[in-house]
């Protein structure tokens, strides 16, 4: 019986841990997709307890507590202590077998803790006590954990609007060894069907000194603000939509969209389509005249327990997958930029495991010489990136696609221990590539397999985005 998550941990062939042990392991990471707070690398933050550090912000935990039936007010009530907080997580914790939260939880207890024992309601209370004296370490700050982990550039989630101080502080300061830069969301923009668009907008418009009525409004206030972004570094963007589709208006179709926004009526269906085709359709454009990569995440259904979204807000763990079934708009919309001659380097995410076939397939369809893989399937997202999804998912790039130049790994977290989440996909890369290679289906060519592991580990993803180390 092999020992708990030792040092070989999921390296099931001799091809595998040499893999992982001498090339995998020490390769720098890019996390170019993050929920991460600017403000706090730039303050150097130092957490009080585990629990701030661990549980302030990670609904993927809050979510496992909740369903082991933890009354709420002891996950993210304010009179619940931090003590109490951790130990619901260590009562859940053993009985999440086989989910990833079981395997990231103890990889970053060994990894920033050196606590090997697993996790459990009995010692939950000492583990605490351990991990809040070890925080206190000069190293153990917010910029401590980015240069122990190896990071060596992430991209923080940035709306449009923001005035990016912390970015500024951290490019004048140069405390941080990571480069940090910010990636454009310009969600908010999109939503023209959602309550505050109308607000939203006159916050933009104030930030770029525009007033927004129409959609030249629009490019005048985004062509300042995207400019701003990349003096700042910005090389990524990103785009969250339930489903894909493509539906071209005339500009005076979309103005009239907007008016009727801003007067209050509601905007329908193929409306909403039509003006978020034109404004995906002009910053496409915009991404591509900058080399930038345009990153789009959908087939998820947000916020859906409508009583915890108005005690929570979103993002605090209550979302699904949706169904997928959008290939059809996906490749017209692609078709779209293609034909217009402005489709930029992309990244597909979707939130259901059956759309990777799809996604495959299509990708294919639109590739350029901008770049190896230009249009990409992004990581195994959210709800996929488990243990087994990632192998899917790697089987399913490799079987229809060009798995060499594929992308590695992201955290898409808000903790700042998240990054053993490129170990535990560094170790299931090594893993899957080895047994390929034990089964006689690749050669045993040291040099073609190194090449492989540090390329998609590292390589590809700074030639990608084009990041200059």
């Amino acid at each position: 019986m092999k020992q708990f998550m030792d040092k070989d941990f999921l390296l099931e062939t001799e091809t595998a841990r040499r893999l992982f042990h001498n090339y995998a392991e020490t390769m720098p990471i890019i996390d170019y997709h993050c929920h991460i707070s600017p403000q706090e690398i730039a303050e150097d933050r130092h957490f009080n307890s585990i629990t701030e550090v661990w549980l302030g912000g990670d609904h993927y935990k809050w979510r496992l507590i909740r369903s082991n039936g933890t009354p709420e007010e002891k996950i993210t009530g304010k009179e619940s202590t931090d003590l109490e907080k951790f130990v619901e997580y260590a009562k859940a914790l053993p009985r999440a077998i086989g989910n990833p939260l079981y395997h990231w939880s103890h990889l970053e207890l060994q990894r920033y803790f050196g606590i090997t024992e697993p996790l459990n309601e009995k010692n939950a209370e000492e583990v605490f006590k351990k991990c809040n004296a070890k925080l206190k370490d000069a190293d153990m700050g917010v910029q401590g954990l980015i240069k122990q982990s190896n990071v060596k550039v992430i991209c923080t989630t940035d709306d449009p609007a923001d005035d990016l101080k912390w970015h500024q502080k951290l490019k004048e300061e140069q405390t941080c060894s990571a480069k940090v830069y910010p990636a454009m969301r310009p969600d908010k923009l999109l939503n023209i069907d959602k309550a505050g668009y109308a607000e939203y907008m006159a916050r933009l418009g104030e930030a770029a000194g525009v007033e927004i009525k129409t959609f030249a409004d629009i490019r005048t206030a985004m062509d300042k603000r995207i400019a701003f972004f990349e003096d700042m570094g910005c090389r990524a963007t990103d785009h969250a939509i339930e489903y894909v589709f493509c539906r071209p208006a005339s500009e005076d179709e979309v103005d009239a969209i907007m008016t009727k926004a801003f007067s209050g009526e509601a905007v329908t269906v193929e409306e909403t389509e039509a003006y978020k085709t034109a404004v995906l359709t002009y910053l496409a454009g915009e991404y591509y005249k900058r080399g930038w990569v345009m990153q789009l995440h959908f087939a998820t259904l947000r916020d859906l327990n409508t009583e915890m979204y108005k005690k929570l807000g979103p993002d605090t763990g209550f979302d699904s997958i949706a169904a997928g079934n959008c290939g059809k708009g996906l490749a017209a919309f692609l078709d779209h930029l293609h034909e217009l001659g402005i489709l930029p380097k992309t990244i597909l995410y979707s939130g259901t495991p059956s759309d990777n076939a799809m996604i495959g397939t299509i990708i294919g369809c639109f590739q350029g010489p901008e770049a190896r893989g230009k249009i990409q399937q992004g990581a195994a997202w959210w709800f996929n990136d488990t243990k087994q999804g990632m192998i899917d998912q790697m089987t399913s790039i490799a079987n229809l696609s060009v798995f060499g130049n594929i992308l590695g790994m992201l955290t898409d977290s808000r903790s700042f221990l998240s990054y053993a989440r490129h170990e535990y996909y560094r170790r299931i890369l090594c893993n899957w590539i080895g047994n390929l290679v034990e089964n006689g289906e690749y050669p045993n060519d040291e040099d073609a397999l190194r090449q492989l592991v540090e390329d998609i580990c590292y390589n590809n993803v700074a030639a990608y985005f084009g990041f200059k180390m």
